[in-house]
């Protein structure tokens, strides 16, 4: 009961107000109209060489994603500030040196709130209005009974993250109890009693809530502490009853006859977890309990309702799901992360028990997939364009795009340049065995006026390495024939004359006479008189002069090949020679009659 009341005096004691009649105040060592102050080291009337306030600022510009380690805070630090410069897609994380995950571990994003962890309770706190410009922040008080460190978990640029915490010096005082103290009034800002602080004493509440199995620390509560106003940690708000007002100025009337009695309790303020309650006293006769008006009762020997409490079995355990991580990647599938703690609601507080206690539950799911939008690809929008030569080494090309994920053609930036297709390649066509080559075409027209021709060098050509050999217009006959000819048209000539072929020669031999038609056309190709009389081209002329030759008997041959000697030896005329050398004698027969006389 001693440290029931103990407690209580301490809740109490905290905002008990230290004036001192006449307006005089006391300094911290507890004497009236001292002027001493606690200093930053928790030193009263210090001056600040206990203590070593270590401050700094992480400015590294980081590559990769994922968690950088910011700063190391050492065990027995105080006053502890982690704070980004301003508001970003990064996060603050914080675990111990033995790997346990504090706030922000295992790529989980926990709410803001207070978390526990080092011996000290931190304050998470990340600003979410739109307006907003601040950014992440742990606030602790410490001490710290461990080294824990605190990371990033970088996502874009580091903004700058501010830390500050103080470590007490060498030299530092520890700060005791004056000998006149009573227990359980502040010291140097802190409560303070058989040496350990009211931070202690609630810090070692926490521990001793954890390591039960569910049941919730008993709070005792005692008269004694009447005369200071009560303090509820942790934001506890207890209900008192409406009724619970100052008594009246005592009646006359009241007598022994009467007496206070408790008529049951308020309310519990919660259904789980640790609520309280106050009990109810009324005025009542001593012998018939019947009520009666509170004037009848001496109202200072009226008990003070003491908060007792009330259902302290534990909430039953949920899953306490954080806030999804931003995706791992801006475009295409990634994953983003939460963190699920199993909770349990007690003191109107939430703390995180084992997962077995939220066995029960469904658990939800701690990664999931995520896309953010569809990546730009690459997108080849034509096939390969004809080789740019017929035949050897050329190029042929196709059209590539980077398509969005809506369809639009977007800057080549946009998609990933190690996976762009190529859109131009080399392209062999194999050697070049045949090929039509050719000439320009003629300088001038093949008539000075009027509709002609021009006329170009069309070859067929094996090409080697280093030589080029004609061939046969044949051998390129697999390849379609460039024109080795074209019209052309200089200027009008006016009329001229025109004709027709010559016909047939009238005679075949001994002379005869051939025509043809011969007629003056403008350019228009209708008759016209236009035309230069003497330059008009003849309309007959003569044709095959030569000696008829007579029929050639198949049985009149010569049988010797000498015999123009038989001829010029004029041997004709004997029958032996005229037939060995027929054909030769009747020839001379027949151009000199006469010629072979008779024997």
């Amino acid at each position: 009961m001693f440290v029931s009341y103990l407690i209580l005096t301490l809740l109490h004691v905290q905002t008990a107000v230290l004036a001192r009649p006449g307006g005089e105040s006391i300094g911290c060592d507890d004497y009236l109209g001292s002027d001493k102050v606690v200093d930053k080291c928790g030193v009263c009337g210090g001056d600040n060489t206990g203590c070593q306030v270590v401050s700094g600022v992480f400015k590294h510009a980081l590559t990769s994603l994922g968690y950088h380690r910011v700063v190391e805070i050492p065990q027995g630090a105080t006053k502890i500030n982690i704070t980004e410069m301003y508001k970003s897609n990064n996060y603050l994380a914080l675990r111990s040196r033995s790997g346990r995950s504090i706030i922000n571990g295992n790529w989980a994003i926990d709410r803001p709130g207070k978390y526990e962890g080092g011996g000290t309770m931190f304050t998470y706190k990340r600003p979410n209005e739109i307006s907003s410009t601040a950014g992440e922040s742990f606030l602790a008080e410490g001490p710290t009974n461990e080294i824990l460190d605190v990371y990033m978990i970088h996502q874009q640029p580091n903004p700058g993250v501010h830390y500050e915490y103080v470590i007490m010096g060498t030299n530092a005082i520890s700060p005791q109890v004056p000998p006149h103290r009573r227990p359980g009034e502040p010291f140097n800002g802190q409560l303070v009693t058989d040496g350990r602080s009211q931070e202690e004493r609630e810090e070692k509440e926490r521990t001793e809530e954890k390591e039960g199995d569910g049941g919730a620390p008993e709070v005792f509560t005692s008269g004694s502490a009447q005369a200071f106003p009560v303090r509820h940690p942790d934001g506890f708000s207890p209900h008192r009853p409406d009724d619970l007002v100052p008594a009246a100025p005592q009646s006359p009337r009241r007598s022994r006859d009467h007496n206070w009695k408790q008529l049951g309790t308020t309310e519990c303020s919660t259904s789980c977890g640790k609520g309280s309650q106050f009990p109810i006293f009324r005025c009542v006769h001593r012998n018939t309990h019947e009520e009666v008006p509170e004037s009848y009762c001496d109202s200072s020997m009226k008990p003070t309702p003491e908060e007792e409490p009330c259902n302290i079995f534990p909430c039953p355990a949920f899953w306490d799901i954080g806030e999804w991580s931003e995706c791992s990647k801006t475009c295409g599938l990634g994953m983003q992360h939460r963190q699920v703690l199993c909770r349990q609601v007690y003191a109107n507080r939430s703390l995180t028990v084992q997962p077995y206690r939220c066995q029960h539950l469904e658990k939800p799911e701690t990664t999931s997939t995520c896309q953010l939008k569809i990546c730009s690809e690459w997108q080849i929008r034509t096939d390969w364009t004809s080789c740019s030569v017929p035949c050897g080494v050329g190029q042929r090309t196709r059209d590539v795009k980077c398509v969005s994920n809506i369809g639009d053609v977007v800057d080549d930036e946009e998609c990933n340049m190690k996976l762009r297709p190529n859109d131009i390649e080399n392209c062999d066509m194999g050697p070049c065995a045949k090929s039509w080559f050719l000439t320009e075409w003629g300088e001038r027209c093949s008539i000075e006026c009027g509709s002609g021709t021009q006329q170009r060098e069309v070859i067929c050509v094996r090409k080697n390495v280093d030589t080029f050999e004609v061939l046969d217009p044949y051998e390129c006959s697999f390849l379609e024939r460039p024109p080795s000819q074209q019209s052309c048209h200089l200027k009008p000539c006016g009329a001229k004359w025109f004709s027709t072929e010559w016909s047939m020669c009238s005679k075949s031999c001994q002379g005869g006479f051939r025509v043809r038609e011969v007629r003056c056309l403008s350019d228009d190709m209708t008759l016209s008189n236009l035309c230069d009389t003497q330059l008009k081209p003849e309309e007959k002329e003569s044709c095959n002069p030569q000696d008829c030759v007579p029929e050639v008997d198949e049985n009149c041959k010569d049988r010797y090949y000498n015999c123009n000697v038989v001829v010029q030896a004029r041997l004709c005329v004997y029958n032996y020679y005229k037939t060995a050398c027929c054909a030769s004698c009747t020839r001379v027969a027949n151009r000199h009659p006469g010629f072979l006389g008779s024997r």
